[in-house]
């Protein structure tokens, strides 16, 4: 029998890709934007409708400015400009409507959504479960173990660890060092300097881990490399920025998983709840009635 499947959806990157091509020409009862929540829900309906999941969590940011990668590099995503009013209070009621919709929400005050998603699939692995991670980051590519996938919805793209290595040139288990080495420049992780995607690969190849290529940097000046010699100088200089970004770029899993339902199963809607919310959005009639059957409710127009 094939292992049953917990779906792990990254919010964040569709609740932010919804406030960016949703028109903004949404609004709630009392006047504020609503693009983003009308995009997400409009996603979401359309994955459960699709998968027809029992298993499922999503995943929230709640720890926008104080997670322990803060605490490491006070840099760490320094470059991001504060999340508008108008998409914090709508990232409130995107966490609402999963509720309303029977679906588990992961949030902590000190770790990002990755590190829920990976401990959250580290947590069901260990109990039999696979994972598909909804979601089109790389970072996440690292979780991705025997029978696990990694779904690109908005290209509707999947792949597993195998698949990894054609999309970012490393194994799926290599990502977090990979990252290290070129840093990334969406989180503001510095890497080590000079050192580009090919070269990354190209050592990690080798030597197949950072350690080792760390603890055998001697031996880069003799590889068929452009540029071995000062590549090999860089790694030295650097070594230490080289493994603070590895804690940085590595995803945790070990988080705290609170309030959650074992396996992450999913129970009926809350009809009240859901009613109250869409309501107050302003839904149109087709999301409210893709909304309550996604969640196993009845649906009236009155």
């Amino acid at each position: 029998m094939s292992a049953p499947t917990l779906y792990l959806v990254d919010a964040s990157l569709y609740v932010f890709r919804a406030w960016h091509s949703m028109p903004d020409e949404f609004s709630d009862a009392e006047g504020w934007p609503t693009n983003a929540v009308q995009g997400f829900a409009r996603f979401l309906a359309e994955l459960l409708e699709r998968t027809r999941a029992t298993h499922v969590a999503v995943a929230f940011d709640e720890a926008l400015d104080d997670c322990f990668r803060n605490r490491l590099y006070p840099a760490y995503k320094a470059n991001r400009e504060p999340a508008p009013e108008a998409l914090k209070r709508q990232f409130a009621h995107c966490r609402a409507l999963c509720v309303a919709l029977g679906l588990d929400v992961l949030s902590h005050g000190h770790y990002e959504a990755d590190d829920l998603i990976g401990s959250a699939a580290h947590a069901a692995r260990a109990r039999g479960y696979r994972a598909v991670i909804v979601s089109a980051d790389k970072d996440l590519s690292q979780l991705l173990g025997e029978g696990d996938e990694q779904w690109d919805y908005a290209r509707n793209q999947r792949w597993g660890a195998a698949g990894v290595p054609a999309r970012h040139g490393v194994e799926a288990r290599q990502i977090a060092d990979y990252l290290a080495l070129t840093g990334d420049s969406v989180d503001n992780i510095p890497g080590v300097p000079g050192i580009g995607a090919k070269t990354a690969a190209a050592l990690l190849a080798h030597f197949d881990t950072l350690d080792a290529l760390l603890e055998r940097v001697d031996e880069v000046p003799y590889l068929r490399l452009r540029g071995a010699a000062s590549t090999a100088r860089k790694l030295r200089e650097h070594r230490e920025q080289a493994l603070l970004c590895r804690q940085l770029t590595t995803i945790a899993l070990d988080a705290p998983l609170e309030g959650v339902r074992p396996h992450f199963a999913r129970t009926g809607g809350d009809a009240a709840a859901l009613q109250a919310l869409c309501d107050a959005l302003r839904f149109g009639p087709l999301t409210r009635r893709r909304l309550h059957e996604a969640a196993g409710l009845a649906y009236g127009s009155a």
